[in-house]
């Protein structure tokens, strides 16, 4: 939203003008609200100083209806300066017999701000994968899988163990159904 600065015209007496205004400063154009308090009023606007340079009017000659209000833009052209500029808005009624400055200084616009395509791609959360967890990933199975097949040898051992110490053709029947359940596991897990 830009700065808004009133100006009072005719509010205590025909052709006076007052503001509560110090100074205005501002980055962005402004608007002057000529505010009228009873009889309908001409008033002149125009920029001195180094404001002259970067501000424009519409026009200097304003009419404000009676008990009425006329917006008058100042644009500023911030873009163009890199250092603060000082200078007044001075507004005028009665033909010049009364008048009234406003000092505004004019900071620069903020510098833009360069977008590159690398603020759209997510950024990356979490630790780097350990030493594990990359091995696993260059594998291509999956860490569950990894645990059945360790599983599946572990008993595979144990049922080695367990036909070499009681030996016998029911224990080496036992240690192949162990085996071929394991290599079904496997290929399930795979495929």
């Amino acid at each position: 939203m830009s700065p808004e600065v009133t100006v009072h015209v005719n509010r205590g007496s025909a052709d006076s003008l007052e503001t509560a205004v110090g100074t205005l400063e501002t980055r962005d154009s402004f608007t002057l609200v000529l505010r009228s308090h009873g009889a309908p009023a001409h008033v002149h606007c125009r920029l001195h100083g180094d404001l002259e340079r970067i501000a424009t009017l519409e026009t200097s000659n304003y009419y404000v209806e009676a008990d009425g209000e006329t917006i008058v833009p100042v644009r500023l052209a911030t873009e163009a300066i890199d250092a603060p500029i000082e200078g007044e808005l001075e507004v005028l009624t009665g033909y010049g017999s009364e008048s009234l400055s406003i000092p505004v200084v004019a900071n620069p616009a903020p510098a833009a701000v360069d977008i590159d395509e690398s603020l759209a791609e997510p950024a990356a959360s979490g630790p780097e994968p350990s030493v594990v967890e990359r091995g696993l990933a260059a594998t291509g199975l999956e860490p569950g899988t990894l645990a059945v097949v360790a599983l599946g040898l572990f008993a595979v051992g144990i049922g080695a163990l367990t036909a070499a110490t009681i030996g016998g053709p029911v224990a080496t029947l036992g240690i192949a159904i162990v085996v071929v359940g394991l290599a079904v596991a496997l290929f399930l897990l795979t495929h």
